[in-house]
């Protein structure tokens, strides 16, 4: 694999991610360190941790765009990259989802449905590129993936500042981007099953 600079940013997200990983689940009072804790509008507890992690995520997710711009732009797209940059999005993505489901923040259905359409498109895709046909993305799926990017990282950052209003977008967005993984996994399967039945109708 070529290691252009779309690709060096791809490995940079999946550093990040790595770190994010880190730390939300390393025990650290184990070793007499703690994160500081604010109170805002004298309700809202917030650890520190949360919004630093929100913080690489947001860095994470701009070098998500950067790298394919920067593709598309010098002509570097490389199907190596394309692998590479799938694999460090479902990392980044799928791994936070499922801390914060562990830790209370996000109801499980989220994560499971979410990675088990990402399971089921993905096998379409690779069905599908076996037999020559290259699937390409659908708003639904593009939809769903800004839902999904937002609502995490409000999540992130304790929902602020729509929780002093009470207004819970980030549960609303992840919920969004929910029935749309359904919606979009079910149109992928629609516009792509006469070709990975192909074989077995001829």
């Amino acid at each position: 694999m070529k290691m252009n600079l779309p690709n060096k940013l791809t490995i940079f997200r999946i550093f990040i991610t790595l770190v994010i990983i880190f730390i939300l689940l390393f025990p650290f009072y184990n070793i007499n360190i703690s994160f500081p804790k604010y109170t805002i509008d004298g309700t809202i507890l917030i650890d520190s941790k949360y919004i630093i992690s929100g913080i690489l995520f947001i860095i994470a997710s701009l070098t998500d765009f950067l790298d394919g711009y920067i593709a598309r732009s010098r002509n570097l797209v490389t199907d190596e990259g394309k692998m590479l940059d799938a694999i460090a999005d479902k990392i980044l993505v799928n791994s936070v989802l499922i801390i914060l489901s562990a830790q209370g923040f996000i109801h499980p259905i989220i994560p499971v449905i979410i990675i088990m359409r990402d399971s089921a498109v993905n096998s379409i895709k690779m069905l599908a590129g076996n037999k020559g046909k290259v699937v390409a993305a659908i708003n639904t799926g593009k939809w769903k993936t800004a839902c999904l990017m937002v609502g995490t990282i409000l999540t992130l950052f304790y929902n602020l500042p729509f929780e002093l209003w009470n207004l819970h977008i980030s549960d609303v967005l992840l919920i969004i981007a929910t029935v749309l993984s359904i919606i979009s996994g079910i149109q992928y399967y629609l516009q792509n099953k006469k070709i990975i039945f192909k074989e077995k109708n001829n």
